[in-house]
């Protein structure tokens, strides 16, 4: 008999959902058994159901992708996840990888390759296109802010300045033009503009919707 393999989809657009289901409803050894919206409801979806793949999208209400992802493996090691995405910066294909799943789909490449990509996830493999192998490239070795220093550039990005910074955060201001000289050095910037284009481009930093 033909293995089954049971879909889980999480994504806040009902419009991807749908088109999703409708890929999978074309393929007898594929069944979407459940779909969610935010990230809380994947967590419990995927207790009540145990999918043998979830397609997971990174940008979700209430609790993000990423975070959603790393607390399904930490109950269920064994689960299989999709990291799906409309972005391409390394640092969040990084955070995805890190915290447990075993694909990267960038949502472009949905309707040609998340067949694919859900057999070959739930066969036991790893799946990084290359399109996303090309970018994680780019950035290799990969350099990372700590997370005082992204606190203090999401502040930068803000347009605050050191002094505002440091009251902000409770500390002196030598000590904030020291993180921003620590990020400008890591992230290879010119400036503290050139800085936040470069962290919202790699994924460090988020524009708030």
């Amino acid at each position: 008999m033909q293995t089954v393999i049971r879909v889980l989809c999480v994504d806040d657009h009902p419009i991807v959902r749908k088109g999703i289901a409708s890929l999978l409803a074309n393929e007898s050894d594929l069944e979407l058994v459940g779909e969610a919206a935010t990230g809380r409801e994947a967590v419990e979806l995927h207790r009540a159901l145990q999918p043998d793949v979830t397609l997971m999208d990174l940008r979700l209400p209430e609790l993000d992708g990423v975070s959603a992802t790393r607390m399904i493996r930490e109950e269920s090691p064994q689960a299989r996840i999709i990291a799906l995405t409309s972005y391409d910066g390394d640092q969040e294909i990084y955070r995805a990888l890190e915290a447990g799943a075993r694909g990267y789909l960038l949502k472009e490449m949905v309707h040609t390759d998340v067949l694919r990509a859900i057999r070959v996830v739930h066969s036991g493999k790893r799946l990084i296109p290359p399109e996303v192998a090309e970018r994680l490239s780019e950035y290799f070795p990969q350099i990372v802010l700590t997370e005082r220093e992204v606190q203090v550039l999401s502040f930068v990005a803000k347009g605050m300045a050191n002094k505002d910074i440091a009251h902000r955060l409770g500390t002196a201001s030598g000590t904030v033009k020291m993180h921003v000289q620590n990020i400008l050095g890591k992230l290879g910037a010119a400036d503290r503009t050139h800085a936040v284009t470069i962290a919202l481009e790699r994924g460090i930093l988020h524009l708030k919707c």
